[in-house]
């Protein structure tokens, strides 16, 4: 029966410290259900959060997605400005390069290589046929010269002839003009 005063007072304080504690066990009781709401409140607030947080991720990767390829297509449009500058250099130079080719085509146009060999064998023609009335002068000019020559000669050897005949013809004359005046 030990057991069993041992056990009434076991109970009974156990109904001691229920009455002492009661009221602590109560409020305590009803700070851990308490608790227990907001922590199902904060987890369920936690779960829209990660939610809204997966959601907002994967939007911000396709975001920053979208801002690396905006990055990169700037990139890209600032290369190729760049690049339509150097060509639109490159397009000028050329088109300088071609009025120069275009003028100095123009300037070997005038210069036609068949037309200009036809007129170099119409020149040679010209000065063969110029050739030969140069030459055909120049033994006239000579035959002429002999010629004049000659001539020369025989003025001198009449000139000395009549040198010579003057005085008689003089004294013929003479004798006329004083026949007449007799």
């Amino acid at each position: 029966m030990l057991t069993a005063n041992k056990l009434e007072k076991i109970i009974e304080l156990e109904n001691n410290l229920k009455s002492q504690y009661q009221a602590q066990l109560d409020t305590k009781t009803a700070d851990l259900e308490r608790c227990q709401l907001e922590r199902s409140q904060l987890q369920a607030t936690i779960a829209t959060q990660l939610q809204t947080i997966t959601d907002l991720s994967g939007k911000a990767s396709v975001n920053q997605k979208l801002e690396q390829q905006n990055r990169e297509l700037h990139n890209r449009s600032e290369n190729m400005k760049e690049e339509v500058g150097t060509l639109k250099l490159r397009i000028k130079g050329l088109q300088n390069d071609l009025s120069e080719e275009r003028n100095q085509v123009n300037e070997l146009k005038k210069y036609d290589p068949v037309k200009m060999k036809k007129s170099l064998d119409d020149n040679k023609k010209r000065l063969a046929e110029k050739t030969g009335a140069a030459e055909v002068l120049q033994k006239s000019l000579g035959k002429t010269k002999s010629e004049n020559a000659e001539l020369l000669k025989k003025v001198a050897e009449l000139e000395a002839r009549v040198a010579e005949l003057e005085p008689a013809v003089v004294d013929a004359e003479d004798a006329q003009e004083d026949a007449e005046a007799a």
